[in-house]
């Protein structure tokens, strides 16, 4: 490693700490010519193999990018998309793998998206998975239909005699 400062191809590490969860490792460094210290950060470097086998560096932004345009005119915080940008990257980083197809990428995203806002996921999925009718929304829609949680119906009671009913969650 070069030092920085006088360009003395002889450093020595002085001090290694894990940072970002395990993800990075930072080396405080000291030059044996100048003395100087300079700390260097050291990243596996994800790279995307696109479909036509093309590889090319990770981005998060380009993942913050297109959720972005899915988000558009709905009620979604940049910073929701920028956790949604981080987990993405966390959950491809923990993969273990330094290539990861493109498909993987977009499986990545839509799980994170469905929970965040679904209509964002639908713009997202459509684009993703190349709907090309009305009949793919529609199957998309009745997939998140069943996996959605079923809400439980309020309960209906009286209040006194002659009273109408009203509806009111129940308490157990």
């Amino acid at each position: 490693m070069h030092c920085p400062f006088c360009r003395h191809p002889d450093t020595r590490v002085a001090d290694s700490r894990a940072a970002d969860d395990g993800a990075t490792i930072r080396r405080r460094r000291v030059c044996s010519a100048c003395d100087r210290k300079f700390t260097t950060v050291e990243q596996v470097v994800l790279h995307v193999v696109k479909r036509c086998g093309v590889l090319e560096p990770f981005s998060r932004d380009k993942i913050i990018n297109g959720v972005t345009k899915a988000c558009q005119g709905r009620p979604v915080t940049a910073d929701q998309v920028a956790a949604l940008g981080q987990q993405v990257e966390e959950a491809l980083r923990a993969s273990g793998s330094a290539e990861i197809p493109a498909e993987e990428v977009g499986v990545a995203i839509l799980g994170p998206l469905a929970e965040l806002d679904p209509v964002a996921y639908l713009r997202f999925a459509s684009v993703y998975k190349n709907f090309e009718s009305v009949d793919d929304f529609a199957k998309e829609i009745a997939d998140m239909m069943d996996q959605a949680p079923a809400v439980p119906e309020p309960a209906i009671t009286r209040r006194g005699a002659g009273a109408t009913p009203t509806q009111e969650p129940l308490i157990g």
